[in-house]
Order: structure tokens, then C-alpha cells, then sequence
């Protein structure tokens, strides 16, 4: 028994709650608690992947930041490897099986722990966990937080119609970005301004919330936990209002054996869903390079401008109302131009702006405009230097072009994709866009390894934007044939 195929169903024909008798394709507080599913996993994202956790392995538990980035690195690379290979298998049980909210019971328990445990990240490895575990429990954290997303997209086309697919797409990323601001000013106010004593405001406590120690570094430490219990939370509006398609009655053993003899039909058809398959290896190459772009952000502005955790989180927040519009703008461009071309613009300005950003040092702009080194342009007491000024501008234009372009691509998945195996199909988008944790991360890694310049190894991720943009062009926007397996 397959799902029904709601996203193209007439207006009244779609599947109904059993216990409210409402077109899912209706229910608005469906829809928005769905989106809630993004403001509940993104400051994961914002506190432990980007801006405060990532930098503090490198430079404080490993004690050396190119090495830190390189560990960073091939603890994703060895994620991305696990996901490409289990996420498509784990979207076609998924889809046997009908119902999304139990995996994404069992995920959201994972990470919970996952980041929770974080907070025994000491400085230098002393006394808590060791480096090698720390990788472990973040290339862990990777795959969850894949195999969610996986999940998550394939409720779409069940709560909502094609042409609403855009606009709900872009509400959720926005959802996400307000949760992820909301999460750094928390940890801002609460612990990271008391901590630092950089600033005097009436309504700043005079030490960090719950007795946090900042000469152990509890202040960086306390994201994870924060994150843990952040994504628990907020996990509660899906499981309670948004609409799941019913369970198909398969058992676990009938469900992995029907799926997988699903997913080998698929992978035999493959040159009937080469317009699919070509999208997912164009998105496989620009979203290493864009992921990439927002990934590395936090270590290399540690690295190049020293910047601390209140920088960095301040950094975060500054940020925040840009990937917030980037949401919204990119449901609008998704409509008024279509999926490809909104995710084209999006990459071409994406390069511009990244040879914008690590153009900058203390003593350059753009490569070769010498500055004096660390003069102040103002008395806010942090970004006081012009290439530090000019590097956050360009990451803002870059917000928003990254968020413009995950909009459209979700979207335009959901254009391409058979209704009725959409687990299965997200499973390979999540496949795709893992690719940057084996190659956007491994080239990172690699470049930085090479090069012992950190700037230098995130640069190399321009060659995936362009590939992707260079195969995009030959993708049509088409729906794919079911592929029945035999």
C-alpha cells in the first residue's frame, strides 16, 4: 500500500485527519507547526556546527585551528560517507512503512543525547572527552541531523499542494533562522556578555546564568546541552498538529525487504529518472559549496580575526535577519521564476560574495588593499576594523543567497519527485546534500592540509558551486514517473 498521492490531488480530495475530518492540505496550524520542526533543529546548526562549538574544538580542545579544521572536517567526511549510503535506503523502508513521526521521535532522542554530551568537551581534552570521541559524537550528530531532514521534507507533499509547496518550504527555513537568533541572543545575555565583561548594559547579569564557569570554558561548552534540550522542545508542535500519512501495516522485515527491492527498481530505472538523477548530482556539487560557505564561517573568523565567542555569536545574530529574509525572498523568487532559476542566481552571487569574504584579512582587503592592521573605526567593542566590517557584509549578502537557494532546491525536489515515494527520493536529496561532508568537507580538509592557510582550503569550495550551476542548466522542471519495483 503506497501513500496517497496528496500533493497533486483536487481541492476536498485529499486524505482527511481521522479525528478532525480536515483537508491536511487546509490546516494551517499543520503547515506552521511543520516549519516549527525547522525553529526546533536549526540553532543546532547556528551553536554547535557553525559559530560557538566548531571553533572552540578547533582552537581550544585541539588547540590548533588548521588542525582543528581538519578534524572538524574528516569526522563530516566520514558522516556524509555513512549517509550516502544509508539515507536512500532508510527513505524507501520509510516509505513501505507509511509514518514519519516515529523516526523522527527516534532522531530527535539521538541528538538530544548527542548534543547534551557535548558539555564533557574539555579544553585540551583533559578530564572529559577525547578528541577522537568528540569527532565521533559529531559525525553521529551529522547523520541525525541528515536522516532528519530526510524525514521531515517527505511530510511535505502530504500537508500541502504543489503550488503552496514553495511558500512552506521558505516559511520553514525562515522558522528556523528566528529560532536560531532566539537561540544566540539566549546564549549571548545569558552567558556569553556576563562571561566576557566586554560590555556594561543595566540589564546584564553580572555573571553567566546557572553558576557557568568561563575559566572551563562552560560558556562555550553549554551550547551543546542548550541545543539538546532546544530541539526536544520544539520537536513537540510536529508530533502533536501536523498531519502524518497512516502506517501501510508492513512489518519491519516486510518493509526492509520491500524497500530495498523498491530502491534496487529505482537505481534499475535510473535512465528514465535521469532528469532527477542529473538534479541530485548538480545539487551535490553547489550545496557542498554553499553548505560549506556557512559551515567553515565560524572557525575561519576565529582563525583569521581572533574573534572570541561573544564575537562569534554576535556575528550569528547579525546575520540571523538576513538567512531570515533569505527565507522569505526565496518563496517569492521560487514562485515568480521558477525553482532552477532562483537556485541559479542564488550560486552565481554565492561566488561573488565568497571571494568577497576571504579576500579579507587584518592587514588586506580584496587580496591586495593593504590596511593598518587592527585600527579602530569605531568604539563598539567588537568589529572595529575595516576587513572586519567588510567580511560580515559580505557574509550578509551571502545569508541570503544560501537561504534562496535551500528553499528552491526542497522545492524544486518535491516538483521532481514521484508523490508516492517521496521518503524514498528525499533519502537520495539527503544523499546529495551530505555530499558536502565527502566532498565539500573532504576538500576543505584536503586544501587546508595542502596549503596550511585555512582561507586558502575554504576557497576551494567555488569549484562545487560552479560544477553544480554548469550541470543545473540541463535539469527540467518535470514531475518523474513512479518506478514500480518487479
Amino acid at each position: 500500500m503506497n501513500a496517497p498521492d496528496l500533493a497533486d490531488a483536487p481541492d476536498g480530495a485529499a486524505v482527511r485527519h481521522s479525528s478532525a475530518n480536515v483537508n491536511p492540505h487546509d490546516d494551517r496550524r499543520g503547515q506552521y507547526a511543520w516549519g516549527m520542526f525547522e525553529f526546533a533543529r536549526t540553532p543546532y546548526i547556528g551553536l554547535v556546527v557553525v559559530f560557538v562549538f566548531a571553533p572552540y574544538f578547533a582552537n581550544t580542545v585541539v588547540g590548533d585551528p588548521v588542525r582543528g579544521q581538519e578534524i572538524w572536517g574528516l569526522a563530516n567526511t566520514v558522516a556524509g560517507l555513512c549517509i550516502g549510503v544509508s539515507a536512500p535506503v532508510l527513505g524507501a523502508i520509510a516509505d513501505r512503512m507509511g509514518r514519519r513521526k516515529l523516526w523522527l521521535i527516534a532522531i530527535v532522542a539521538i541528538m538530544t543525547a548527542g548534543c547534551c554530551s557535548l558539555w564533557f568537551a574539555m579544553p585540551g581534552a583533559k578530564g572529559g572527552l577525547s578528541i577522537a570521541a568528540i569527532a565521533v559524537i559529531a559525525a553521529i550528530l551529522t547523520i541525525s541531523f541528515e536522516y532528519s531532514q530526510v524525514f521531515h521534507n517527505s511530510m511535505l507533499p502530504a500537508i500541502a499542494r504543489t503550488r503552496d509547496v514553495g511558500w512552506l518550504s521558505g516559511y520553514g527555513v525562515a522558522a528556523g533562522n528566528i529560532g536560531n537568533f532566539l537561540a544566540m541572543v539566549l546564549v549571548l545575555f545569558g552567558v556569553a556578555l556576563p562571561a566576557s565583561g566586554g560590555m556594561d548594559l543595566p540589564f546584564l547579569p553580572d555573571k553567566p546564568v546557572l553558576g557557568i564557569d568561563p575559566l572551563t570554558f562552560e560558556h562555550s561548552r553549554i551550547v551543546g546541552p542548550v541545543s539538546g534540550i532546544w530541539i526536544a522542545l520544539f520537536t513537540l508542535p510536529i508530533l502533536l498538529w501536523t498531519y502524518d500519512v497512516p502506517a501501510t501495516g508492513a512489518g519491519p522485515r516486510q518493509a526492509i525487504k520491500e524497500g530495498l527491492a523498491q530502491l534496487a527498481a529505482t537505481i534499475r530505472a535510473a535512465k528514465k529518472l535521469s532528469n532527477v538523477g542529473l538534479y541530485l548530482i548538480a545539487r551535490m556539487l553547489y550545496n557542498d559549496g554553499q553548505v560549506a560557505i556557512l559551515a567553515y564561517s565560524g572557525i575561519i573568523a576565529a582563525g583569521v580575526f581572533k574573534w572570541d565567542l561573544t564575537a562569534l555569536i554576535f556575528f550569528s545574530i547579525i546575520l540571523s535577519p538576513f538567512s531570515i529574509g533569505g527565507g522569505f525572498i526565496g518563496g517569492w523568487l521560487d514562485k515568480a521564476i521558477g525553482s532552477k532559476c532562483a537556485i541559479l542566481i542564488s550560486i552565481l552571487l554565492s561566488c561573488l560574495f565568497m571571494l568577497g569574504a576571504v579576500s579579507m584579512t587584518p592587514e588586506h582587503v580584496f587580496f591586495f588593499f593593504s590596511v593598518e592592521p587592527f585600527r579602530p573605526l569605531w568604539r563598539f567593542p567588537y568589529f572595529q576594523t575595516l576587513p572586519e566590517l567588510l567580511f560580515i557584509a559580505n557574509y550578509m549578502a551571502l545569508a541570503v543567497t544560501v537561504t534562496i537557494a535551500f528553499c528552491a532546491s526542497r522545492t524544486m525536489m518535491v516538483k521532481l519527485s514521484p508523490v508516492s515515494m517521496m521518503s524514498q527520493f528525499f533519502g537520495l536529496y539527503a544523499l546529495s546534500g551530505t555530499a558536502t561532508a565527502f566532498l565539500g568537507h573532504g576538500l576543505v580538509t584536503l586544501a587546508t592540509g595542502v596549503s596550511h592557510n585555512q582561507q586558502a582550503g575554504f576557497s576551494s569550495v567555488i569549484v562545487l558551486l560552479l560544477a553544480g550551476a554548469a550541470l543545473l542548466l540541463r535539469v527540467r522542471e518535470e514531475r518523474a514517473d513512479r518506478v514500480v519495483s518487479g
